[in-house]
């Protein structure tokens, strides 16, 4: 397994280590799991978890992300882990991880539509 750090998606941009992970995650499989662990996100976006760890990726960039994976990846399941509300007190974290949800259920249904997705357009247009 291969883990990639903050310095390393910062230098490379975070697009090219993502078609590389997507790459390595399909080999002699039919479809992946995904985790997202919200700490991944810097803590100015997502105060509520339990080991906050400044530097991490924008919330935008976290939907991104999981909106692509689950456009272009089978999904046979999503988690979204380590929430911890009683640490946020304006439930931002609470609403990330609900959004986090919302785009991978999007991406999912893109992907299922077998229309390509033009990201200069909402990706449910038209519905």
């Amino acid at each position: 397994m291969r883990s990639y750090e903050m310095t390393e998606i910062t230098e490379r941009g975070l697009e090219d280590v993502l078609t590389e992970v997507l790459a390595a995650a399909m080999e002699e499989c039919d479809g992946v799991f995904l985790s997202v662990d919200i700490d991944v996100v810097d803590p100015g976006s997502a105060p509520g978890t339990g080991t906050p760890e400044p530097g991490g990726l924008t919330a935008r960039e976290l939907l991104d992300a999981v909106r692509r994976i689950a456009y272009e990846v089978p999904l046979f399941g999503i988690d979204v882990v380590e929430v911890a509300p009683p640490f946020d007190h304006a439930d931002i974290t609470a609403l990330l991880g609900n959004r986090v949800v919302l785009e991978a259920l999007s991406g999912m249904a893109k992907r299922a539509s077998g229309e390509p997705w033009n990201k200069g357009q909402p990706l449910l247009d038209g519905r």
